[in-house]
């Protein structure tokens, strides 16, 4: 179904890949919202000011990957892990709760690995904490842009990460300079989180300590107040109705165009997870599309295509990153944990109405005509022509790109693997001959200037970095000092306006940098 609806539903459906990549309950972010906007209610804020706060918590989760792989680095590889520790630990009233994060971090991972898991957070302290409220923000603030979101909303996401004694980060803004959104954002997140998981008198122990310190303490006070009338509101048979009936009016429309603004934002999130898949769900739905298009496909074919093309790896989230970059072959349970990021990009996107279509053929983006591929193991009559069509440019797509185990194959390679599989009755034989065409047409052109004045060198220097390489491994690659290094990162976040590595990692990806 091709056609526009409520933003509230788009939005929220998609909310659940952040709910999963936070390792977090389904639905603990329009929990979030329902209780942030119902506090605000309570406390005699305008609809004005509620409806801002309503999509500023839904946006604040658009940050959920932008430091996916610093924390990979930090925890062993388990950057869903460490969320979930960063979430439990902030909503814990009781002492020592310190130590009980650091007892969290990798997870899973051999001892002495952990033990150094440990030493690397403790030694990172403060710096890891403002590389993080940067990353998470200036991700937010940037995908928030490119769904429209007001002016009210962006300010807020700036300041998801902040306190209101100051002890925040990226900033340190404090007391009545945070925005009232973002208030209520940070005070519903954590006493939701506290509640979830310890009940009320969790929650309500949450709010008496935090009261002055990380929160509002006028908040605070309306929070305990209506407190019993809040938590009965989240956990309300449904939840979904509930968040839907929380939206001040007039309730946010989106129209074609903002879904599909939508859908770019949530590919970017996607993408951004690892320093590996940069660009990837973009670059598919391109050689999607015009594939397509050459085929005869019908404008809202089209359409559906290029969101669902967007959409096809949103599951990835679900799964660590020590998985999607790992330098070798995977063990049987972590295939396992890349198969079921097709189901999850299916059970997230089937949650609206307005992505029910694309979701279909989201989720068959790996499936193969023998039946071969993944999640469900679809056999060819039911994969219908856009589906095909997609797998044939993920397949394509992908073999074009680096990937932490092996180099990018050249376009004749990744040529003839793709026909390879089609003789084998794994792909599609029109599919794969109009995304090869598509291919072929598509191929850079040069390039007269590159954006917002950066140099040739300067644009080395962010292929590397997007790609997650130091300041010290950039100059190795690059053979020049790793000062001389940090001076071009300098310039290169200067001159396109951003403070985190993230944030210049979609900036890379949105123009067309990331390959020579």
């Amino acid at each position: 179904m091709v056609g526009g609806g409520r933003l509230a539903e788009v939005l929220g459906a998609l909310s659940l890949a952040a709910d999963v990549a936070y390792g977090l309950p389904l639905e603990k972010t329009i929990r979030t919202c329902v209780l942030g906007v119902e506090l605000g209610r309570r406390h005699g804020l305008s609809d004005e000011v509620l409806r801002d706060a309503y999509y500023a918590i839904l946006m604040a989760s658009f940050g959920c990957t932008a430091f996916a792989h610093d924390a990979a680095q930090l925890a062993c590889g388990d950057d869903i892990g460490m969320n979930r520790a960063i979430v439990d630990m902030i909503s814990d009233p009781r002492p020592g709760k310190g130590p009980r994060f650091l007892s969290q971090l990798g997870r899973g991972a051999p001892f002495f690995e952990r033990v150094r898991a440990m030493a690397r957070f403790i030694a990172a302290g403060e710096a890891t904490a403002k590389k993080h409220g940067h990353a998470v923000c200036d991700v937010a603030v940037h995908l928030a842009r490119l769904v429209g979101a007001s002016s009210g909303v962006c300010t807020a996401l700036t300041q998801m990460c902040e306190n209101w004694d100051g002890s925040g980060e990226p900033n340190g803004t404090a007391g009545e300079a945070l925005e009232l959104p973002s208030r209520l954002e940070h005070i519903s997140f954590f006493t939701d989180a506290a509640y979830q998981r310890d009940g009320r008198d969790a929650a309500l122990a949450l709010l008496e300590k935090q009261s002055g310190r990380h929160y509002d303490p006028a908040l605070a006070k309306t929070f305990v107040r209506h407190a019993d009338e809040l938590f009965a509101l989240i956990d309300s048979e449904s939840i979904w109705d509930r968040y839907l009936a929380s939206e001040p009016e007039p309730h946010a429309r989106a129209d074609e165009a903002r879904i599909d603004d939508v859908a770019m934002a949530f590919a970017e999130i996607a993408d951004v997870k690892s320093v590996w898949t940069l660009g990837h769900s973009t670059g598919v739905a391109d050689l999607a599309t015009r594939a397509a298009a050459a085929l005869g496909f019908s404008d809202d074919e089209l359409r559906t295509l290029r969101r669902a093309a967007l959409l096809h790896d949103l599951g990835r989230v679900s799964a660590p990153n020590r998985i999607w970059d790992k330098p070798a072959p995977l063990s049987k349970s972590e295939w396992e944990a890349v198969r079921m990021h097709t189901y999850w990009t299916e059970r997230v996107l089937a949650q609206s109405p307005l992505l029910r279509d694309a979701a279909q053929i989201a989720a068959a983006a790996h499936e193969r005509l023998d039946g071969a591929g993944y999640h469900r193991g679809m056999p060819s009559p039911m994969l219908g022509r856009a589906a095909r069509l997609l797998a044939a440019a993920d397949a394509y797509h992908a073999m074009r790109e680096p990937r932490a185990y092996r180099p990018a194959r050249s376009a004749a390679e990744a040529a003839r693997s793709l026909l390879d599989d089609v003789a084998a009755g794994r792909v599609d034989r029109q599919a794969a001959e109009a995304v090869l065409d598509a291919a072929g047409v598509a191929r850079p052109r040069a390039q007269a200037a590159w954006p917002c004045g950066l140099t040739d060198r300067e644009v080395e220097v962010l292929r590397l970095l997007a790609r997650g390489q130091s300041n010290k491994e950039i100059g190795s690659s690059l053979k020049i000092s790793p000062r001389t290094a940090q001076h071009h990162v300098i310039h290169i976040y200067q001159k396109i306006d951003v403070s985190s590595r993230a944030a210049a990692a979609l900036f890379a990806t949105e123009h067309g940098l990331l390959l020579p």
